[in-house]
């Protein structure tokens, strides 16, 4: 990242000819009407390019740049740590290699030869609201004092609905009636898609039932609004639905 105000840098070939191996270069599609590619560097390789700008996590860049930039590095994260992942076939155990640009992955055993493909963890996201109040959620780790709405990931045969309800109930022991969807996010931390919800109370008393939190309490919209409360990072969708009820839509 580089520039005043902030944006990602974008190299060229030359700039990155000596990273480019036979397995590491990802297409990611146009990027204002430009090819765009991603490239693997491992970690035991110095940074590079600090005469360019420097590295900074996503989680900061996707509130610094553009928001088609922050996108762009998103996917080349997601894509990278997926390839990581998977380098053997998950049916044979046999060695993979990428195919189609680096957005596909086969078996290297011709007689099983299975397509991968990127895979996307559902996982859904919920501000719990009783009129006035809302529930969130701190875990054991965070920075002291803040809290977020509680998330989960989605068990198979689970519709997004009740997954809400389970979640919701498990880490809080509050019950939910009406759940409404509100919007989405993708979260490549590795390879999440947060689905996000809003859900009306239908219960006050709160328990950590499953100990996934260390802290989970109801704050008014005041409280809030105040800043004595540390709220989740501005680009997740964490925080849009925190601000989605503060501003009491």
């Amino acid at each position: 990242m580089g520039g005043d105000p902030p944006s990602a840098i974008l190299l060229e070939r030359a700039d990155i000819e000596a990273y480019i191996g036979d397995d590491n270069l990802i297409f990611l599609g146009l990027f204002r009407n430009h090819p765009a590619f991603a490239v693997a560097i491992r970690g035991e390789v110095d940074a590079p390019f600090a005469e360019r700008g420097e590295f900074k996590d996503l989680r900061f860049l996707g509130t610094a740049v553009p928001a088609d930039e922050a996108n762009l590095a998103a996917h080349a994260r997601a894509l990278v740590l997926w390839h990581d992942a998977t380098l053997y076939c998950g049916k044979c155990g046999s060695a993979s290699q990428p195919e189609a640009g680096g957005n596909t992955r086969r078996c290297c055993n011709p007689d099983c030869n299975k397509e991968i493909f990127p895979r996307t963890d559902p996982a859904i996201i919920v501000l719990v609201a009783n009129g006035d109040r809302c529930v969130l959620g701190r875990q054991t780790g965070w920075p002291e004092g803040r809290y977020s709405t509680i998330a989960g990931f989605v068990e198979p045969g689970e519709s997004l609905e009740d997954a809400v309800r389970r979640e919701v109930y498990e880490e809080t022991n509050i019950r939910v009636g009406d759940v409404r969807y509100h919007s989405s996010q993708p979260w490549p931390f590795p390879s999440a898609l947060m689905l996000g919800f809003v859900a009306e109370a239908t219960s006050e008393d709160i328990r950590l039932n499953d100990g996934e939190l260390e802290d989970a309490q109801w704050f008014t919209r005041d409280q809030l609004k105040s800043g004595d409360v540390g709220l989740p990072f501005r680009i997740s969708i964490a925080r849009r639905l925190v601000d989605h009820f503060i501003s009491g839509d």
